[in-house]
């Protein structure tokens, strides 16, 4: 039996395009159609006007906290006019969690962006941060007096490979030069919105918030052990889960990290070229792991490793903003939550100040390039029907939130 502390966050997340539906201003509901996705995102889970329900499902479920995004694209549709109407809504968002003793953690950017602000070139673009910067002032400016957590943006790296190197989300782009540039801007952006952020309390004379972004993290590991997978393993461990931060972390502007955590890459080099030693991963099978559908291993030791190697690197208490599977297997998602609060719990005891842990998701979602296909839910959506059922983990998850004990 583990404890964990009394006043620990725990809970689930979701991000708006993904659940919200009909987001039909911003550059992800266009491409889904021109890629001819199998499923685009449509109504989603119609969560934009079921969240109350959804919050209901949350608290029988033991949750004290819940992180969502706010879709810009509802908030500035066009560029310069705002939507008093948008705003109000996530105010009654975050309304809803509060007054079902749900601690809201709003997220700023959560992969999809405005077509206008696409249109003028994305994060490419010399004015995005200046575009950015404007737009979450008016969110928070709306939403200060109720929220103390925020992520800024999730998962920028995971955005930037995706969208400008592997070419696989809008704007499909396949550009070093371009993800350089935009992995400049995303950093300027965060450290330029956490100031802003502070200030807007300081200014309104509340207490100072909590504000980081969410850093999606892998354990990297090299097989076989030779020297150049060693070196590939090493590389990718530094560029991709800690240069970001440590950028962030040079200008003071992280209060604490949000960590996504779902799995490890096994490096296996076949070239001496630069994208051989970023890319190249083991395909012959060596040391299998169980994996979830999409075929991602499950390694829970890789999440202590990297809590640990967070704490001695910064010295800066972490949440767990998001941790799950997808699956079939309603028992191996169980099983997936509950080998990784095994580690989180490892991770406390060796000195790592964790706040919490939030399982991704609630309910099922449109997982991006993916669409429905992938089921990560604790509770299960019917998309014929959008009923909702709270899987057997779910409950399995209630009891340990509620009693803060683990078997």
């Amino acid at each position: 039996m583990v404890n964990f502390p009394d006043d620990f966050l725990w809970g689930a997340a979701t991000s708006s395009h993904q659940v919200e539906g009909n987001n039909r201003n911003n550059d992800w509901w266009r491409w889904e159609k021109k890629a001819g996705l199998k499923d685009v995102s449509g109504q989603a889970c119609r969560h934009y006007e079921f969240f109350k329900q959804d919050f209901d499902l949350a608290k029988a479920l033991c949750h004290n906290t819940h992180r969502f995004s706010v879709e810009w694209s509802r908030i500035e549709p066009r560029e310069g006019q705002f939507s008093p109407q948008e705003l109000e809504h996530y105010v009654e968002v975050v309304d809803a969690l509060r007054e079902r003793g749900l601690t809201p953690v709003v997220t700023l950017h959560h992969f999809t962006n405005p077509v206008w602000f696409a249109d003028m070139g994305g994060w490419e673009s010399r004015q995005a941060c200046r575009y950015f910067l404007r737009y979450a002032e008016n969110v928070v400016d709306a939403l200060s007096g109720k929220v103390h957590f925020w992520v800024t943006i999730n998962e920028p790296l995971v955005y930037v490979f995706n969208s400008y190197m592997a070419g696989v989300w809008p704007p499909q782009k396949t550009s070093l030069l371009a993800a350089a540039r935009v992995t400049d801007q995303m950093a300027a952006a965060h450290i330029r919105v956490y100031r802003l952020i502070h200030d807007i309390y300081r200014k309104k004379g509340l207490p100072a918030p909590a504000v980081s972004i969410a850093k999606n993290l892998r354990a990297f590991r090299a097989c076989r052990g030779t020297l150049k997978n060693r070196c590939a393993a090493y590389l990718r461990n530094w560029t991709f889960n800690f240069n970001f931060l440590d950028r962030l972390n040079r200008q003071r502007c992280l209060d604490y990290i949000g960590v996504n955590y779902y799995t490890r890459d096994l490096a296996d080099v076949r070239g001496w070229t630069p994208h051989h030693f970023a890319q190249d991963l083991c395909d012959q099978g060596h040391d299998p792991l169980p994996k979830n559908s999409l075929g991602w291993d499950i390694y829970p030791e890789g999440l202590y490793t990297l809590l640990v190697g967070l704490n001695k690197r910064y010295g800066l208490p972490v949440l767990i903003s998001e941790n799950g599977i997808c699956t079939e297997d309603d028992n191996q998602r169980w099983e997936y939550i509950r080998q990784h609060l095994l580690k989180v719990h490892e991770a406390m005891a060796s000195g790592v100040k964790v706040w919490g842990y939030l399982y991704w998701s609630l309910i099922d979602n449109f997982e991006w390039d993916k669409s429905f296909g992938p089921r990560f839910g604790l509770v299960e959506v019917d998309y014929a029907s959008y009923q909702r059922r709270p899987r057997q983990s779910a409950a399995k998850f209630a009891a340990v939130c509620k009693t803060g004990t683990l078997e």
